[in-house]
């Protein structure tokens, strides 16, 4: 059997691994919570191996090119992109989120006023970006190549060995590669978390969502729109101009099971004039639909976020329903916690792996976590709910955003940043 660690030197590269032939960390997890986390631990100084399917020198977009999904980073995450340095980048395959509109179209006896969070009422030129998945897997991708610091070994983690000194990601091919530490980024069907002993909790709600990206007639003027609806929301967020000059925006439109099926099979143009009613004039008149693509919503937590030599990020740990932005920004502070953390151990010649750093770790991550899966499944349940005294609550709420800003002005803070301190390279270059 031939070890992963021998021969893995690029041409004018650092030697990756240690002495003995050991990572410092192994990243499991090749999309973008995967790659933050490995690039973050390198730009720490921490020798790291990527292992996941399909990465290297000869990545190709291949299926990911079809993924209209699109992601909102928000100001912290920007923020760890820049102090990474690539943040340039990211920028130009981007699309800045000035303002957030929220639109009740619940109908419900107390029908809150149209709300409009601006980033300038903040002091910000926007919140954050809407850039392409596989845009941002691509660039971030290319970051990872071109580290030295990062291995890539291109194998499926089919699990993981935990030893006294160590852990061996167990690839497809049957040859392991060997860390001290591991952070599993490899997904809610992570095979690591599942090897070192971890449970999950799962509650799924009675909805589905179509995901894709339109184009239309109005401009957006880099304004987000939620359209609070009794099944779930119907969220358009702004993405480039085309080639044509033509305006588009991704869309998340949550609906029960059923129809939400009935949505994917319609044609094209007929999907087109049910969003036309639905976003009533918006953003003027839907010109053309992307590929769609269905999936459903669900609350899901790791019953911990750390055991022996293994720290959870990304969906590995935790995923929640596609509200206010929360998924990915989790995941990226998740990355930029666990890379300080063992970034700091390896720089004072501790074990990255050791129990002091899960366990710090565990407690630095876990009140952002908990608000932020306490505050989507509140806020969702508040739509499903058909509760008068809920639908009450819910509307003056939002009727008091609207009137009062500096309750407004502090909705916007907490929703951007966790609470407690914000990780340390999320603080800016």
């Amino acid at each position: 059997m031939t070890d992963h660690s021998a021969g893995m030197t690029r041409p004018g590269a650092e030697q990756p691994v240690g002495r003995d032939g050991v990572f410092d960390v192994a990243v499991a997890g090749g999309g973008p919570a995967g790659l933050i986390a490995a690039l973050a631990l390198a730009h720490e100084g921490v020798r790291v191996a990527l292992v996941s399917p399909g990465i290297g020198p000869d990545y190709r977009l291949g299926d990911r090119a079809r993924d209209t999904r699109t992601t909102a980073l928000m100001g912290g995450s920007v923020a760890l992109l820049d102090t990474l340095g690539i943040w340039p980048e990211v920028r130009a395959v981007s699309t800045p989120l000035k303002a957030i509109r929220i639109i009740d179209d619940r109908g419900g006896l107390v029908r809150a006023p149209e709300l409009l969070f601006a980033a300038r009422e903040i002091g910000r030129d926007d919140f954050g970006v809407n850039v392409r998945n596989a845009a941002l897997v691509d660039v971030l991708h290319r970051a990872a190549l071109a580290q030295k610091r990062i291995t890539m070994i291109p194998t499926t983690v089919a699990g993981a060995d935990v030893r006294a000194d160590a852990v061996a990601l167990m690839g497809a091919d049957g040859v392991p590669v060997m860390a001290r530490g591991v952070v599993a980024a490899d997904g809610r069907g992570s095979k690591v978390r599942e090897a070192a002993g971890l449970g999950i909790t799962m509650h799924p709600y009675p909805q589905h969502a179509v995901a894709t990206a339109f184009a239309h007639t109005k401009p957006h003027d880099d304004v987000s729109s939620e359209l609070h609806r009794a099944a779930g929301p119907l969220t358009t967020v702004p993405l480039e101009d085309d080639a044509q000059g033509r305006h588009w925006s991704s869309l998340v439109w949550v609906e029960t099971p059923d129809e939400a099926a009935r949505l994917m099979t319609r044609d094209d143009a007929a999907f087109g004039k049910l969003l036309d009613q639905r976003l009533m004039g918006l953003l003027g008149r839907v010109l053309e639909v992307s590929r769609r693509a269905t999936f459903p919503l669900v609350t899901m937590k790791a019953e911990a976020l750390t055991a022996a030599r293994v720290a959870l990020a990304g969906e590995a740990a935790h995923v929640v329903p596609p509200i206010g932005a929360q998924g990915l920004n989790l995941g990226f502070r998740d990355a930029a916690v666990i890379a300080d953390l063992m970034g700091q151990a390896v720089a004072a010649g501790r074990d990255p792996g050791g129990e002091d750093v899960m366990r710090a770790y565990a407690s630095a991550r876990r009140p952002d976590v908990m608000s932020r899966e306490a505050m989507t499944d509140l806020l969702n349940r508040s739509l499903l709910s058909d509760l008068l005294p809920v639908q009450a609550m819910r509307g003056l709420g939002l009727h008091a955003l609207a009137a009062v800003g500096p309750l407004r002005r502090f909705a916007m803070r907490v929703g951007l940043d966790p609470p407690g301190e914000m990780p340390r390279l999320m603080r800016g270059a």
